[in-house]
Parts: structure tokens; C-alpha cells; sequence
């Protein structure tokens, strides 16, 4: 059976010396500050995985049951990191606190993400580890969670564990989506299926955190710490730096949230999974929404290389 993405509109396309080599098709759906929806291409109520892009709620469930983190840590918790050093030591310091091992993190083994850093640790004899994983962060804070909760650390990345079942059930009620669909996410954690125009809504729901709320503290951390949500050189952190106020949090296969403070929202979904589309369409969907900072300029294209140097652009088409 064809996946209905295949059927959805072209939203970016890749031009070389002036031709169009390539299209992306994808969903998109932006809602206004009053919570309408003011802009939709494709169709935002088919069920997807949104991935990454679901961590500051999981962020959210897990403050509601005891975890004690904010700031930078809370930051990490709710990432999907790039493997630098102070992204390890974070992850190390949220087991540490809990009185846990490293050993008790179920994600694979990795390496760090950024070139620079990869050669730097690869010389220095480093080899793959949980830690550097781009979820570490999230696996150690749910393994926080159980410990202040009494609930099994051998097993919390079973569906069926206490946390899994309080994340399921916050993924919800933000969403207003009831979740159907389930499978396992590629750091071993559960994944949860609902529609893009419900990650749309939790978005919403966090960038709308009331002060002194426990969205509000997620939302802030983001906006405080974007190169713990991401990495000091990532997109997502440009992007929060660009506009004011801005959360952000992308996940794998295309998968795109962002939530200003007065409540605009977009989330989107690349059909083919890339990511190199994500960035030229959040913006043009930003913008759409009446957001014009001058720091989106540059990033409202990504360049095409040909011999080392810029010869076109990935574009939005929305």
C-alpha cells in the first residue's frame, strides 16, 4: 500500500546551476496565535512519528513525576545532542545526581556528531559510547525519573514500564490525539504515533507555558541553553538564536516543531525523511506566519555544493 506522503505537495526543491534536480514532498501546517490553523499544505491529520520533536513533552511528563532538573540539564533532557564533550558531562551529571552508572543507559553506543570533534576524540583513542549517543541526555533523565519514583531501571524503556505509560498519556492530552500506534525509536526508547497537526497543538501548549509552569520551564530551558537542545553549531540553535523566544526541536526523517511565545506554531514532516529540506521550509513557514527576523536570512536556504563551492540552493516552495 502507498504511504499517503507520497501523494503530498512539493515543499522544497534543489536547484544546481539553475535547474531543478530535485523535489521534496512534505506536510506542513502553521496555527496563528489564536490556535487556528493559518496555514496547511498536504494533509497535517494522517498519523506520523514525529520522533525527536516529541522530547520537551516527554520533557514535561517527566518533570510532572519528580525529576528534578531545569536550566541546562532540563535542556539536555529534552535533546537530541551532537556527542560534545559538555553534552556527555551533562548526560553524567543527571545519572550522577541520581546515583546511577553509566552502564544503566539502554541507548547504543555512538560517536560525536561534528567532524571537529569526531577527529578530536577518534585521535585521542576515544571509541563509541552510550554517553555521546544523542539521547543520552533523555535516557539518563528517564532513568532519574524511576529512581525518584521507585519504578525499575533495567526496564524503563519498555512500553509497558510506569514511565513509558505517564509519557503515552501526556503525548495525549497535548496533542489531543489518541495514540494508537507505537514502535521503537532508533535510541530504544518507545515512539508514539499521532498527527503532525497534534504536535502542532503540544507545541502551542508549551510555547504557551504559563509563568512559573512546568511547560514554561521546558520552553525556557530551550530558549536559554539552544546549544544543549542541539549542538553549539546545529541548525535547531541558529535558529532559536535567530528569532527571540523561538523553541525548536526537530527529529529524525524530516520531522520539524517550532512554537513562538504568543502561541504561532508550525510542524512539519519531509516525506522522504531528509533533513536537509527542514530548515528552508520551517522558515518559509515562519515567515508566513508574519515572522520576519533579519536573522532568518540566512537560513532561509541551504546552499548546494559543487567542487567545494555554492553552485545552487535547497529552497522552500510552500
Amino acid at each position: 500500500m502507498a504511504s499517503f506522503l507520497q501523494d503530498q505537495p512539493v515543499v522544497a526543491e534543489v536547484v544546481r546551476n539553475g535547474l531543478v534536480e530535485s523535489v521534496h514532498h512534505g506536510v506542513v501546517v502553521g496555527l496563528d496565535a489564536a490556535g487556528n490553523v493559518a496555514l496547511q499544505v498536504g494533509d497535517p491529520g494522517r498519523v506520523i512519528y514525529a520522533r525527536s520533536s516529541s522530547k520537551p513533552i516527554q520533557a514535561v511528563a517527566m518533570l510532572r513525576s519528580g525529576l528534578d532538573l531545569d536550566g541546562e540539564l532540563l535542556a539536555l533532557a529534552a535533546s537530541s545532542h551532537s556527542g560534545e564533550a559538555f553534552h556527555a558531562e551533562g548526560a553524567r551529571r543527571i545519572l550522577a545526581a541520581a546515583g546511577l552508572a553509566e552502564s544503566a543507559l539502554q541507548c547504543p553506543p555512538a560517536l560525536p556528531m561534528e567532524p571537529d570533534d569526531l577527529a578530536r576524540y577518534l585521535r585521542d583513542g576515544g571509541e563509541p559510547d552510550a554517553v555521546l549517543m544523542n539521547c543520552s541526555g533523555l535516557h539518563a533523565a528517564m532513568l532519574a525519573t524511576c529512581v525518584v519514583n521507585g519504578w525499575p531501571t533495567d526496564t524503563y524503556t519498555e512500553p509497558a514500564h510506569p514511565l513509558q505509560e505517564v509519557i503515552r498519556g501526556t503525548l495525549e492530552e497535548f496533542t489531543g490525539d489518541r495514540i494508537t500506534q507505537a514502535a521503537v525509536d532508533g535510541c530504544g526508547a518507545p515512539l508514539f504515533g499521532f498527527t503532525l497537526l497534534g504536535l502542532a497543538r503540544a507545541f502551542r501548549a508549551l510555547g504557551l507555558g504559563a509563568a512559573g509552569s512546568i511547560e514554561r520551564r521546558v520552553a525556557d530551558a530551550y530558549r536559554d541553553h539552544p546549544e544543549w537542545t542541539s549542538g553549539t553549531r546545529r541548525e535547531e540553535a541558529r535558529l532559536m538564536r535567530a528569532v527571540p523566544g523561538l523553541v525548536n526541536k526537530a527529529g529524525a526523517e524530516g520531522v520539524d516543531a517550532l512554537v513562538l511565545p504568543d502561541g504561532r506554531t508550525v510542524a512539519i514532516k519531509i516525506a522522504d525523511g531528509s533533513q536537509r529540506a527542514r530548515v528552508p521550509v520551517a522558515v518559509a513557514a515562519l515567515r508566513r506566519l508574519g515572522v520576519d527576523d533579519p536573522g532568518l536570512d540566512a537560513l532561509q536556504t541551504s546552499p548546494v555544493l559543487g567542487g567545494g563551492e555554492k553552485v545552487g540552493e535547497i529552497r522552500a516552495t510552500i
